[in-house]
């Protein structure tokens, strides 16, 4: 069936939004980037990052310098215990794990990352974009706090992100974790959207500008149940992605592209994996999670479906994440005291 003009319009200006990459409300080609700054700040309510920094920045914040950029990181949790590093999908940021985090740094290691472009980090700037690939951040953030192997989970774009680190660096990758990932070049055509949201991504396309109310009705419909997603949580969001234009927004985000190299990327996975997936994804329903489960043939997958849960398992319901994060990694796939681990090569 034709897609019409005005829905191939909302789709484009939705697809960004969860980590797809197309031009969008919020990405500016270089011709255009500094006079649509200069109007943004004229027209809309934008924050620079440096004012994101002092209203969300706390005594757990770092910064590290990777290629000439500050990135924005947390580590928290007993130095010698096993290390998570939790990364965010685009259009959200390392505060995806709060309470994850608050669940689990007893006994757990857990570094997190705001991604350039995200969070309190900088954007890409066109040095950067030609010295870095994406996943140069998270090998940035490992090496700089001489972590040599952790568990990646990552939820959206960012488990596309650890599926590239596990293929680049096995290495400093012990297993996997993914919530919601794509394996494809992901078609939105199938989307219903509620009225709320289609005029709410009406507005974004024609102004350029996304408001709380987009969020609102954006972080609802891809939820299993909007109720679980707070008011402080969709207020953060909107605080957030009100950054003013970046002129490379997800040059840095792992991106699954046209599939081809992501195909030969996925194959080169090895190491444990676990699908924590919500099922009542209106984008990645169980039939991604089974495609992601073939791409990585050479990885053992292990798969969690929540058919209440949308495209945000680890926002929506975290209390499950957490404990399903832990019963694998501790019962599924423990970690071996280092003299019972098997030697290289082995």
């Amino acid at each position: 069936m034709p897609v019409s003009p005005l829905r191939s319009r909302a789709l484009r200006a939705l697809l960004p939004a969860i980590a797809l990459g197309a031009m969008t409300p919020g990405c500016v080609s270089a011709q255009d980037a500094k006079s649509t700054s200069a109007a943004a700040k004229k027209d809309f309510p934008y924050l620079s990052v440096e004012e994101l920094r002092k209203r969300y920045g706390d005594a757990q914040s770092r910064y590290m310098t990777i290629g000439g950029l500050t990135i924005h990181y947390k580590d928290e949790g007993p130095r010698d215990a096993p290390v998570l590093l939790m990364v965010h999908g685009s259009e959200s940021s390392l505060r995806t794990w709060d309470r994850e985090t608050e669940l689990l740094k007893d006994r757990y290691r857990i570094v997190r990352i705001d991604l350039p472009s995200y969070g309190l980090s900088d954007g890409p700037t066109d040095a950067a974009m030609k010295a870095l690939v994406p996943t140069d951040i998270p090998i940035g953030i490992l090496e700089g706090l001489g972590i040599t192997k952790a568990t990646f989970v990552g939820v959206s774009s960012g488990g596309t992100m650890g599926m590239y680190l596990a293929a680049r660096r096995p290495d400093l990758v012990e297993r996997l974790v993914l919530s919601n990932t794509p394996s494809d070049p992901v078609d939105a055509s199938h989307l219903v959207m509620s009225d709320g949201l289609k005029a709410a991504i009406k507005r974004a396309t024609d102004t350029g500008f996304r408001d709380q109310d987009f969020w609102d009705h954006f972080l609802t419909f891809f939820s299993g149940d909007g109720a679980r997603i707070s008011a402080q949580t969709k207020k953060e969001y909107y605080d957030f992605y009100r950054r003013y234009p970046e002129k490379h927004l997800v040059g840095l985000i792992a991106r699954i592209g046209d599939g081809k190299q992501a195909t030969i990327e996925m194959a080169k996975v090895t190491k444990p994996t676990l699908l924590i997936w919500g099922t009542g994804d209106p984008l990645l329903p169980e039939s991604a999670a089974e495609a992601i489960g073939r791409y990585l043939k050479n990885a053992n997958i292990s798969r969690v479906y929540m058919p209440d849960v949308g495209h945000y398992p680890p926002l929506e319901v975290p209390d499950r994440f957490a404990q399903i994060l832990a019963a694998y990694i501790e019962a599924a796939t423990p970690i071996l005291p280092a003299e019972e681990q098997a030697p290289a090569g082995q």
